[in-house]
C-alpha cells in the first residue's frame, strides 16, 4: 500500500467520479481506475460500485474510508514534526464565509507577508460541513460556531460576534416582520449554525416562514435581503457598511439569542505545526 494510492482512494470517493479525480490529481482516468484495482487486490475488498453517473463507495469503502483519512493526515503530521519551528509548509483551515470576510482577509494579508514559506488554503462552509471536514481530516482545523463538544476535537475561542436580524431597509421594527404572509429567509445550506439560530429566533416570534431560499455566497444573501426577498441573521460587522449606505436595516436581538463565539476546532490527535501556531499568535495580538 502506498499513500499516494491512498489519496486516489480519497479523490474518488469524495468527487464521485474517476474522471473528476484525475482532474484534480493532475493525470488520467486510467491510471486512477489502476490504482483503485491495486487497492481491491491487496484489501480483498470491492471499493467502489460503478454506474453511469460515476461511482459510488461500497459498504466496505465506506468503512475504509475514515482510517485511510488518518493515515494520510498521520503522514502529513510526521513530516511536519520535523520543522525546527521556523513557519512553513501546507496549512489547509476552513472558516464559516463571515469569518472569512469579517475576520481573516485582513489577517490573512499579515500572515502571508510575516511568514512566505507557509502555503496558507482557507476554505469555507457550515459549521457541520467543516466539523466533518476536521474529523476526517479534511482541514487541519476550522473557525465555526461554538461552542462545540466532540469528543475528537478541541476547541478554542478566538473571535466574539454580535449577530443581529437582517431585513430590507422598508422594515423598521421587527414587530412588523408577523404581518408579513409567507416570510421567506435567505440563508445558506443545512448545517449552518446561523440558520438554525435564525429558524429558532422567528419560532420563538411566533413568525412562521415558508421554505428557506439557499444560497452559495454571503453577497447573493445580502442582495436578496436587500431587495426584500427575504430576512437573514448575520454579525453586525459583516453588514456594517450594507447599514450605513441604507442597502439593509439591522435589527438587535435578546443577548441569549444575539452573542456568539467563533471558535477554532482541529482534532485532539493532530500535531501543532509552528505554523498554525504562528497563525493563532498573529490572531491573538490582533484581537486583543
Amino acid at each position: 500500500m502506498d499513500l499516494s494510492d491512498l489519496k486516489v482512494f480519497e479523490a474518488v470517493s469524495r468527487l464521485g467520479s474517476m474522471r473528476r479525480a484525475a482532474s484534480e490529481l493532475h493525470t488520467v482516468p486510467s491510471n486512477v481506475a489502476s490504482r483503485i484495482r491495486v487497492l481491491e487486490e491487496e484489501w480483498g475488498i470491492c471499493l467502489f460500485q460503478r454506474h453511469a453517473r460515476g461511482v459510488t463507495p461500497t459498504p466496505a469503502g465506506r468503512r475504509v474510508l475514515p482510517y485511510v483519512a488518518r493515515l494520510t493526515k498521520l503522514a502529513v503530521d510526521a513530516r511536519s514534526a520535523r520543522d525546527d519551528g521556523t513557519p512553513n509548509g501546507d496549512l489547509v483551515v476552513g472558516s464559516l464565509e463571515t469569518t472569512a470576510a469579517l475576520r481573516l482577509a485582513p489577517l490573512l494579508v499579515r500572515f502571508t507577508k510575516a511568514y512566505p514559506e507557509v502555503r496558507i488554503a482557507i476554505t469555507t462552509g457550515t459549521t457541520a460541513r467543516l466539523l466533518n471536514d476536521v474529523i476526517e481530516c479534511r482541514l487541519d482545523g476550522a473557525f465555526v460556531a461554538g461552542p462545540v463538544d466532540h469528543p475528537h476535537l478541541d476547541q478554542q475561542a478566538f473571535f466574539r460576534e454580535e449577530l443581529v436580524l437582517i431585513t430590507a431597509p422598508s422594515i423598521r421594527t421587527l414587530r412588523e416582520l408577523t404581518a408579513i404572509e409567507s416570510l421567506k429567509t435567505s440563508v445558506f445550506q443545512p448545517g449552518c449554525s446561523y440558520r438554525q439560530r435564525l429558524e429558532a429566533t422567528l419560532a420563538e416570534m411566533g413568525i412562521a416562514i415558508t421554505e428557506p431560499q439557499e444560497f452559495g455566497s454571503l453577497d447573493a444573501i445580502i442582495s436578496c435581503v436587500s431587495a426584500g426577498l427575504g430576512v437573514t441573521l448575520m454579525p453586525r460587522g459583516v453588514v456594517a457598511s450594507s447599514v450605513q449606505g441604507g442597502r439593509l436595516a439591522a435589527h438587535k436581538l435578546p443577548p441569549s439569542r444575539a452573542m456568539v463565539e467563533t471558535v477554532f476546532v482541529r482534532r485532539k490527535d493532530a500535531y501543532v505545526s509552528s505554523a498554525m501556531t504562528a497563525l493563532f499568535d498573529l490572531i491573538r495580538s490582533q484581537t486583543d
